[in-house]
């Protein structure tokens, strides 16, 4: 009876409860997912790290890019309006210059208006899309000497940093002097000591500095360098967000002195993330020498934060060395078994066959289950053809656990390994836990042969529970071929 409820739920399309055999399946095909986004973040970490380093100057471009009117309390026929309306849609349809004429014109116009300030901000803002950065820097200029209690002054300053950084590449001096002056920073001073209270010192100073000292690094490298490495030999929580946003910066240089800079914050910085990011960076120095490096972190580092970043900075080394470091972390019995599996996964993802014959090899000497399944997932992230008989070759040894077993034929399936393979596999499994498992496999596939084999096993085997199986996913598919035979079934 319990089969004929399958059949006709499925028939009529109904939502039954998932009972626990069901629940397997779920179970299963959650797994496939998470494994497959993990999989995806996993080539978007570089691009995420990039982002993370960049958050600090992330406001400001927001902003920049996004001119939304600021919410100031509502008057009634306020003077402003049009002006601010006009220049508004102006700056965002891209007319620069006339967003910069409307704007400046409501500042003159009406100066003690509640958008003054701002209106300077933007005509500056819509003068640097124009290239116009002289009369830019002086409106922002013309903003800090009137309205010193603005809203905008902080998004000021770091637009004059970045404006002073374009003019003194092309040769202006007095904004090569400002980029020195500001990236060398102010002594520190009682206020300085105060920020031990707040979170971790982060504040309008340091974003101004940041912005000149990566200009001055960009018009004048061996002059800023010297003062970065100054900040980053600070060692104060006043100076964490700093020396963040400083390790950012010099990673940018990609030379000799660049990997000393953050080998020495590696070793040396009490802050975890700066230590954190300055192993990320260097994974960007595509050098031996650099490779050289994260081997020494991962072997001598107690940190194994910093050892899992090396990890990964290692697997984006495109070099023979790094596969070998990760090949040789991934076989110590000694190394922690989580940075195992995550130099088992990075292995995963470099697909090469050197990498491929070794963690074929690798399964064979691990006692450990999460290692084992971790070979499992990363061979079949390989999709090799070798990889997909091994896989099936392991599911079929009965001398392997279970699990393992069940966990090689489902990433078999998932791997896209040959259907007729697969089909063959059914009659030669004789575990009960199997037959279950590779009749969810066929439920995953899209191809006939796959519905055929489950179209058989509802048919003709004898074994009721497994029939049931097919006969639930026979319901789940939307051939029109499945509900033909669930008909069929019925009327038998």
């Amino acid at each position: 009876m319990q089969a004929m409820y399958l059949v006709v739920a499925a028939v009529m399309g109904v939502q039954q409860p998932i009972v626990p055999d069901q629940a397997v399946e779920g179970i299963a095909r959650a797994e496939a997912a998470l494994a497959r986004a993990q999989a995806a973040l996993a080539g978007a970490a570089p691009a995420l790290a990039r982002l993370e380093a960049e958050l600090p100057g992330l406001d400001q471009r927001l902003d920049a890019l996004t001119p939304l009117d600021p919410v100031f309390p509502q008057q009634d026929q306020d003077p402003t309006d049009s002006l601010w309306r006009a220049a508004r849609q102006a700056l965002n349809k891209g007319d620069y210059m006339t967003a910069a004429n409307l704007f400046g014109d409501l500042t003159r116009r009406y100066p003690k208006a509640a958008r003054a300030s701002d209106a300077l901000y933007w005509a500056a803002f819509a003068l640097t899309k124009s290239d116009d950065l002289e009369r830019a820097r002086s409106l922002i200029v013309t903003e800090h000497r009137t309205y010193p209690r603005a809203a905008t002054l902080r998004d000021a300053d770091a637009l004059l940093a970045r404006i002073q950084a374009a003019l003194a590449q092309r040769g202006d001096a007095d904004a090569a002097a400002w980029l020195s002056a500001h990236a060398q920073g102010t002594p520190d001073t009682a206020a300085t000591k105060d920020c031990l209270g707040s979170d971790l010192g982060s504040g309008d100073d340091d974003d101004v500095r940041v912005a000149a000292l990566n200009g001055l690094l960009q018009m004048d490298a061996a002059r800023a360098l010297p003062i970065l490495k100054k900040v980053l030999l600070r060692r104060d929580r006043c100076s964490v967000a700093l020396r963040r946003k400083a390790v950012f910066i010099v990673s940018q240089k990609r030379d000799g002195e660049t990997e000393d800079i953050l080998l020495d914050v590696v070793q040396h910085d009490p802050d975890a993330e700066c230590r954190e990011q300055a192993v990320f960076w260097l994974s960007q120095v595509p050098t031996e020498r650099s490779v050289n490096l994260l081997d020494s972190i991962l072997q001598t580092s107690h940190d194994e934060a910093v050892r899992e970043k090396a990890l990964f900075a290692l697997s984006q080394q495109h070099s023979p060395r790094a596969a070998v470091i990760l090949r040789g972390f991934a076989e110590n019995a000694s190394a922690p078994p989580e940075l195992r599996e995550k130099a088992i996964f990075w292995l995963g993802q470099r697909h090469s066959p050197e990498n491929a014959a070794f963690l074929r090899g690798l399964y064979a000497k691990l006692t450990d289950e999460d290692l084992k399944e971790k070979v499992i997932f990363s061979l079949a992230q390989m999709r090799g053809e070798e990889d997909g008989r091994w896989l099936l070759d392991l599911a079929v040894n009965e001398r392997e656990p279970i699990e393992m077993r069940k966990k090689a034929l489902f990433w078999a399936g998932q791997q896209g390994a040959d259907l007729g393979q697969l089909s063959g596999l059914y009659e030669r499994m004789q575990n009960r836990e199997m037959k279950e498992q590779l009749i969810f496999v066929y439920s995953q596939r899209h191809e006939p042969a796959a519905l055929d084999e489950m179209i058989r096993i509802a048919k003709t085997e004898r074994d009721k529970e497994l029939r049931k199986k097919a006969i639930f996913w026979l319901g789940q598919s939307h051939d029109p071929r499945a509900a033909q035979v669930l008909m069929e079934i019925i009327n038998q």
